[in-house]
């Protein structure tokens, strides 16, 4: 990859946008400069000012190949291979393209707090922009297509623009002529006509086009070129590095750009298999993005390969934009079921809805894993379908060991390979050996931030718990149709009444999956009266002890309103379901620590 520097007149560049030879990468977004900054804009170019450099990549490169298409307002007839791709200075290059080079009305906005859309001429000021006190600003002129500026709600004319001799009559002249000598000089022998050849007018004009016209042509602009042979992964960070201000460029957007230049669609694509889910109603998978499904893909993809020719297994953002389309369609199918059996696998998990998943990241191994098993069914049939509680392992070890909280392609490829290793009677996977849970944890697990925090809750829906109110099973229908949410089992209100600590109050562990309507019902009173409308809306004395017993609380302990010994019988029930679903044992039950913030060890075999 080569850099080079060089200063372009602007009139080139725009000549190169005019022609298509200069054009933008499909992943560009679109134009959307408003009025203000338009003039601005101009201001800096008639007083001189540099705008900045714009970045240019060579177009013709075996590396680098993106659909592209030409700047908004270029009309070309043919379809024009561009000589280079415009990765920095779209804006500012479409703006001056539309107010200088087009005949038409500029289409923008009045302002970026409005999307009404709004068509505009500009001109320049000529005793404005002769004027050293004037401000530069002040002489720029933007109008409306209809070539008017109206006052009292449009009842009034405060300039009139609408023919050639009322621009000659204010001395108002029209930017879009600025690059045509040929216009200048109709406009000028115009000019000096209608004031019947008058000195001081054609002075004027004169002092114009030397101070105004003649810096505006020999405008440059620094241009930085990037050879041909730049990588994709170069342009990507370049692109982002040089666009701070404006909305990432992802991967997905590149991979997007990179199969358009082949005629695939990959954004349609992405959003017919997004519909799939939803008509499903995989509500688990609703927060997934393309570019999610592509590292899946990427990682699937090289999992394969790596067991035909040793290669690496990887899904970094690099290899992800070196996926092949050929490889992409090959694999797209068992990937979207991949990503299906993933949702039923996290369903049987206890985690029904985006909201409660743990890590939206996991699930590009998980799905990966599926979509290569859906593949070797027929060379080792039901291969994980007779192995779910290793994997159900490996997932809750990544959970509870927060293993997935940063950057994780190194893990997906570690855990892809390692999961059918330890199928196969290998050694087990590093995300389980490096999944650790410390007992004081829970107390710190106050929010839904947290991805241990949602582990635990979906723990408890996984083992089929029974609502308070009704006694009824909570199952993934109910569990969406009632608006459930997490809720405290010792209320917000009475722990504040009676001055418990919040650390332990507000912690998963005075916490539970609880319906809206018996949220209402529970209210903030203390256990043994809410206890008391659970009968009084028709459970028998078994039906509650069930309900309250199922979410892993002591019914005795809660009746009495025995928050202290409640708490600790409830942490003991916990730390016994996480060691359960992760198979490791957690150590320090009986730590210094443990004791200090609980009070007692916890290593009471609770689970009555």
């Amino acid at each position: 990859m080569a850099v080079e520097s060089h200063d372009k007149k602007l009139s080139e560049l725009l000549t190169w946008v005019g022609l298509g030879k200069a054009q933008l990468p499909e992943f560009q977004r679109s134009w959307v400069w408003d009025d203000t900054k338009i003039c601005k804009l101009i201001e800096s170019i008639t007083s001189g000012f540099p705008m900045g450099a714009a970045m240019f990549l060579e177009g013709h490169g075996d590396s680098v190949r993106f659909k592209c298409r030409y700047f908004t307002g270029v009309k070309c007839s043919d379809d024009i291979s561009p000589d280079w791709l415009v990765l920095d200075g779209q804006q500012r290059l479409t703006t001056l393209y539309q107010v200088f080079m087009c005949k038409k009305a500029v289409e923008t906005r009045l302002d970026t707090s409005r999307d009404k859309t709004i068509f505009r001429y500009y001109y320049l000021d000529i005793r404005k922009c002769l004027d050293p006190e004037a401000d530069r600003l002040e002489a720029i002129v933007s109008i409306s297509d209809k070539k008017q500026i109206l006052s009292d709600i449009g009842r009034t004319v405060v300039l009139d623009l609408s023919t050639q001799e009322n621009e000659f009559e204010h001395l108002m002249f029209p930017l879009n002529l600025v690059f045509s000598p040929n216009e200048i000089d109709d406009w000028r022998f115009g000019m000096e006509e209608h004031f019947q050849n008058d000195s001081e007018h054609r002075l004027l004009f004169r002092d114009f086009s030397q101070k105004i016209l003649r810096p505006i042509q020999d405008y440059q602009m620094p241009v930085i070129q990037l050879t041909k042979d730049t990588p994709k992964e170069a342009v990507c960070q370049i692109f982002e590095n040089v666009n701070t201000g404006g909305v990432p460029l992802t991967v997905f957007e590149l991979v997007t750009a990179t199969f358009a230049a082949d005629e695939y669609d990959l954004r349609a694509d992405w959003n017919a298999i997004r519909r799939q889910f939803a008509d499903k109603k995989l509500t688990v998978l609703k927060d997934i993005t393309g570019a999610n499904f592509l590292a899946a893909m990427t990682l699937l993809v090289t999992y394969k390969k790596s067991l035909v020719n040793e290669s690496a297994v990887t899904c970094k953002k690099r290899d992800i934009l070196r996926l092949e389309l050929s490889d992409y369609k090959a694999n797209h199918d068992a990937l979207v079921v991949g990503f299906e059996s993933a949702a039923a696998f996290l369903s049987h998990q206890g985690i029904y809805s985006e909201r409660d998943l743990p890590y939206s990241s996991q699930l590009v191994p998980l799905a990966a894993i599926y979509a290569f098993d859906s593949e070797q069914k027929e060379k080792r049939p039901l291969m994980l379908s007779h192995n779910l509680d290793l994997l159900a392992k490996w997932y809750w070890c990544g959970v509870f060991g927060e293993l997935y909280g940063g950057a994780n392609e190194a893990r997906f490829a570690l855990d892809i390979a390692n999961i059918f290793d330890w199928i196969n009677n290998g050694s087990q996977p590093d995300t389980v050996t490096r999944s650790n849970f410390q007992p004081t944890r829970l107390l710190s697990m106050q929010t839904r931030n947290s991805a241990a925090y949602k582990g635990v809750m979906a723990m408890i829906m996984q083992d089929s718990p029974l609502d308070f109110m009704s006694g009824n099973k909570m199952d993934i229908a109910s569990y969406l149709d009632e608006d459930t949410d997490i809720h405290h089992i010792f209320p917000q209100a009475y722990c504040e009444g009676v001055k418990l600590p919040m650390r332990k109050w507000n912690s998963v562990v005075n916490k539970t999956p609880i319906y809206a309507s018996t949220n209402r019902s529970i209210g903030g009173r203390a256990p043994s009266e809410y206890i008391k409308t659970m009968k009084n809306k028709g459970l028998s004395d078994d039906q509650v002890v069930n309900a309250i017993s199922s979410h892993k609380i002591n019914y005795v302990l809660l009746a009495a309103d025995d928050f202290d010994a409640y708490f600790v019988d409830r942490a003991i029930k916990l730390l016994n379901r996480i060691e359960k679903a992760t198979g490791k044992s957690i150590a320090g039950r009986d730590s210094e620590e443990t004791i200090r913030e609980f009070g007692v060890a916890l290593t009471k075999a609770s689970e009555s």
